[in-house]
């Protein structure tokens, strides 16, 4: 870690340990292994969006893990809402059969979200926190998400099964 002036004082606002682990949940997610003889790098988030239904849920906890912790941290409602939208590319196109799976590849929504998450917390000056109830509505409007990540594919899966067996 360099001693940048920015760096120095996230570290001094007691941020560096937190920092430090959604940078990592960040990676595994977005960046975990780099493909040989490239600079490319894959992470677990189209790797388990592969897996239908579930895949894409589990990665949305992990992104919203990020969000908890940076509304832990008092970040913005501007910021936060940056970040749940995000999140919310990520999951709908991911969601897309093949196309989303492809998508995952390049769209990297938690490494935006954790340099959202430093931008705002190398901000000079007093800092506005969101208040507890815009977290609330932004964490309720995540869970419809959720919702809907599960309930799509099981609706589409079922009309394919209806047309393939006539039924």
């Amino acid at each position: 870690m360099s001693n940048s002036p920015h760096k120095i004082a996230i570290e001094a606002d007691g941020y560096a340990a937190t920092l430090k682990r959604l940078r990592q949940i960040s990676g595994l997610l977005d960046n975990a292994i780099t493909i040989p003889g490239t600079k490319v790098g894959i992470g677990l988030d189209p790797i388990l969006g592969l897996i239908p239904v579930g895949g894409d849920v589990l990665v949305l906890i992990f992104s919203f893990y990020i969000i908890i912790e940076s509304a832990r941290l008092g970040v913005s409602r501007a910021t936060l809402s940056r970040m749940v939208v995000n999140i919310i590319i990520d999951a709908l196109v991911g969601a897309i059969p093949m196309l989303g799976d492809l998508f995952d590849f390049a769209w990297r929504a938690n490494s935006y979200n954790i340099t959202l998450l430093e931008d705002y917390l190398k901000l000079p000056g007093e800092k506005k926190k969101a208040d507890q109830g815009f977290i609330i509505a932004l964490f309720a409007g995540l869970f419809l998400l959720a919702i809907v990540l599960v309930t799509l594919p099981v609706i589409l899966i079922a009309m394919l099964w209806k047309t393939l067996t006539g039924g």
